[in-house]
């Protein structure tokens, strides 16, 4: 392979297939990559110049995709006031990709760093200063963890407790109107916050949100102040499969979400001045496709977002898989072990493809790859999209990477009541999630739900 490998097509050629995560990550194809190794095709070197043309995102600092686009997400924390410029990028120049465990290592680093700066201000007295440190070092956390190479290592938990910590700290400090809360759920907890706005009177609609595979939803602060300074209560919470839901109790992802949302909704009905009749659900990444799912079977809910919207995650899973190693999807049904084998051959040529299935495995709690991708064939709104009543908000991005046309064509297929709506290069929005473009997100979100919900 001689042309030099784009993020554009880099993203494109796989994608989803190693699980479309929330942080915009992505892995190169198994060609793009044996050939980088094999110094065929250029990497942009960390302080070499963008060639004009580039679009924005393609910031040419990394060795290597994901960790560029782990890089864009957390730089976009920062107009929440979750991350800092400086920070971020200070900690990127410091990350060898070569070392599996460099990344983990330097946001852990910078995560401890900025807790240090956070205690010795709650030491003198500034509250303001201290809590905002704080929010800052719990995404950083947050952050060593979207591309950690052991998942059952006891240092992931260690720095999910971490960041839950520092993050309450702050909502302490910057005497944010929320809580802790644990939702029951089929003998267990699903752990998350409660945010009440202080600026309604009487009852008001509520938010409830959830993210995919690897983000956190406390990250997004955009969606939580945003929705209490408008006069929404907004509900965050980890689902199985996610956040300290699987971490601390083992929970994994299962494709019948309305299980999981519904007690989400049972909880959060019964807090005062929240108004049963206009719920509204929204999931992020992969929540874009288990928000409909949900919404499929809860009639309490008034409306739903799907950002992006998925109309079957099995389908763009399978896709991607194909396009990665075509002749491997057939095996799964004809020969699992031969299935596995291959898989097996694909980790042990490039490392990260070994991160991307053990960690996908361990989320979905399957044992092998064939019988995660058994298990991923669940995954589809296909069979319940008749069932959806509920207004519908689908989201999509004209740079969706993960999940291309699957907005779309959950949109033509959806019978209720319903919108598309569409970030492009024009508005900066129309990266997976509109990572790097909060404001943006914030806006047309919003102002939709404003017209539509809280009239």
């Amino acid at each position: 392979m001689d042309e030099i490998v784009s993020r554009r097509s880099v993203l494109q050629t796989l994608g989803v297939a190693v699980g479309a995560v929330a942080a915009n990550v992505a892995l190169p194809c198994h060609a793009a990559v044996a050939s980088a190794e094999a110094g065929s095709v250029p990497m942009p070197d960390a302080a070499g110049p963008r060639e004009a043309g580039h679009p924005w995102y393609e910031l040419g600092m990394m060795g290597d995709p994901i960790s560029e686009s782990q890089l864009i997400y957390l730089l976009g924390a920062a107009w929440d006031g979750m991350t800092d410029v400086g920070e971020c990028l200070a900690t990127a120049r410091r990350i060898q990709s070569a070392d599996v465990w460099s990344w983990t290592r330097e946001w852990s680093g910078t995560a401890e760093r900025v807790r240090a700066v956070a205690k010795a201000s709650a030491a003198r007295g500034h509250r303001v200063s201290a809590g905002e440190a704080y929010l800052r070092s719990s995404t950083y956390y947050h952050g060593a963890l979207l591309h950690h190479p052991e998942p059952r290592d006891p240092s992931v938990l260690d720095a999910a407790r971490r960041g839950r910590a520092c993050f309450e700290k702050a909502l302490e400090l910057l005497s944010i109107p929320a809580h802790p809360v644990r939702i029951p759920y089929e003998g267990a907890t699903l752990p998350g916050y409660f945010f009440r706005s202080p600026v309604v009177r009487g009852r008001a609609p509520v938010l409830v949100v959830f993210q995919g595979r690897d983000a956190w939803p406390e990250d997004n602060r955009y969606l939580w102040d945003g929705a209490i300074r408008r006069g929404y209560h907004c509900l965050v919470f980890h689902g199985p499969g996610q956040g300290m839901a699987l971490r601390e109790q083992g929970l994994t992802f299962r494709p019948d979400w309305e299980r999981v949302v519904s007690p989400a909704i049972d909880f959060v009905v019964k807090q005062a001045q929240v108004d049963p009749h206009r719920i509204v659900v929204m999931g992020l990444s992969m929540g874009g496709a288990l928000a409909p799912r949900a919404a499929a079977f809860d009639r309490r809910i008034h409306t739903c977002i799907a950002n992006p919207g998925v109309y079957s995650w099995a389908d763009a899973m399978f896709a991607y898989l194909d396009a990665l190693e075509p002749g491997l999807v057939p095996l799964l049904d004809t020969d699992p072990r031969a299935f596995d084998a291959r898989v097996e051959q694909m980790i042990a040529s490039v490392p990260l493809y070994r991160w991307a299935f053990v960690d996908w495995m361990w989320k979905h709690g399957a044992r092998s790859p064939s019988e995660l991708l058994l298990k991923m064939r669940e995954f589809t709104n296909a069979p319940v999209i008749d069932r959806i009543s509920c207004r519908m908000l689908v989201m999509d991005g004209t740079a969706e990477a993960f999940t291309a046309g699957q907005a779309k064509k959950l949109h033509e297929e959806l019978r209720c009541p319903k919108e598309y709506m569409l970030f492009t290069e024009e508005d900066t929005g129309l990266l997976h999630c509109q990572t790097g473009a909060h404001a943006v997100a914030a806006q047309r979100m919003f102002d939709w739900l404003d017209e539509h919900v809280r009239v």
